[in-house]
């Protein structure tokens, strides 16, 4: 029977201790991939992040930048809400659902990524301030060098032995690597601002693709076993998560006066979470044994992710309609001059 299908294992708590680096070559695991098939999918994952953070680069402006580095007071509730809402509620979530220590990490790895290129067009399609939008995606990416590593360091303390089940040094190597691309992509913007369109278009299509063909992959791969995945804990965990993100993130703007479109931007920024690093950091820093199907619970955020968004973009537009509408005054027809 498959380890990772026994919900008792995986909630085990003493087992996570054969599952750190130090110890997982002690264990024999059966793969949940075959080895071709997972090393592919990992080559794949770097490349898709590589390109979607140079197109992310490219649609960030160093004037645009220096704008709100001057003016800060949007920035910095975007990132108390993207870095204190989101990874307290993954916390929250895996204390109350009392998950298994496979699942606590994957939860908050999750919920301690920084905002992602899906947020900045969703803020787009929400009409919301794309110039805050970008500087709020650079600014959390840039900080996510520092807060991942230590929010994981902080909120591992409250779970038995979670302390060293985090590879925080195979976690930085690749939050120093994604600000690589990233910074390609803000020179290219600079330099060559005529290509920038084209690379983030060409990036976006590539994501979407290929976070389609992975999943098959993957789901094909390891077959029965995604149920461990599909447990209505996690399923709850991902569907409130995003929820909970737009909420409070709109909630915190409001508190401190930002404009309709601040507070938008904020909500998409806070509640999107960059779902490609998630991915290639659980499928990078941790060995294929040790995560099983678990590597497939951002994929599952990412759904409800896009689909509480589109709810809030369809509620958005019936608002705009219904205002239009009532400020709409009835405008007579110009009469005719009877003395003409």
């Amino acid at each position: 029977m498959d380890k990772f299908s026994n919900p008792d294992l995986l909630q085990d708590d003493s087992y996570l201790h054969n599952l750190t680096a130090a110890n997982t070559s002690s264990v024999a695991f059966t793969p949940m991939l075959p080895s071709v098939m997972d090393k592919s999918i990992n080559i794949a994952l770097i490349i898709v992040l590589f390109i979607t953070m140079v197109s992310l680069g490219c649609t960030m402006e160093v004037s645009k930048i220096k704008h709100h580095i001057m003016k800060p007071k949007g920035v910095l509730i975007a990132v108390v809400a993207q870095y204190g809402v989101m990874p307290l509620t993954a916390f929250c979530f895996a204390k109350v659902f009392q998950l298994g220590p496979i699942a606590t990490v994957t939860v908050l790895i999750c919920g301690c990524c920084p905002g992602g290129s899906l947020s900045n067009l969703l803020a787009l399609a929400l009409q919301g301030d794309m110039n805050l939008s970008i500087v709020m995606t650079t600014c959390s990416t840039v900080l996510a060098l520092a807060m991942m590593p230590l929010l994981l360091y902080l909120y591992c303390q409250g779970f038995t032995n979670l302390q060293n089940a985090v590879p925080y040094v195979d976690i930085i190597i690749g939050l120093v690597l994604i600000l690589i691309p990233c910074g390609i992509g803000i020179l290219i913007n600079y330099y060559r601002p005529q290509y920038s369109n084209i690379i983030t278009k060409v990036g976006i299509s590539i994501l979407m693709a290929a976070v389609v063909v992975i999943g098959i992959l993957v789901s094909v791969g390891i077959g029965d076993s995604i149920l461990a995945v599909l447990s209505p804990q996690l399923m709850a965990t991902a569907a409130l998560m995003p929820l909970i993100g737009y909420t409070f993130g709109y909630i915190l703007s409001s508190i401190f006066s930002l404009s309709q479109s601040e507070r938008r931007t904020v909500a998409m920024e806070t509640g999107c979470q960059n779902i490609q690093l998630c991915l290639t950091i659980l499928k990078v820093a941790f060995a294929p044994e040790v995560m099983g199907p678990l590597f497939l619970f951002p994929m599952v955020y990412a759904c409800f992710q896009l689909m509480e968004a589109a709810v809030l973009l369809v509620l958005f537009r019936c608002h705009q309609r219904f205002c239009a509408k009532k400020k709409e005054t009835y405008q007579p027809a110009a009469s005719t001059d009877p003395s003409a």
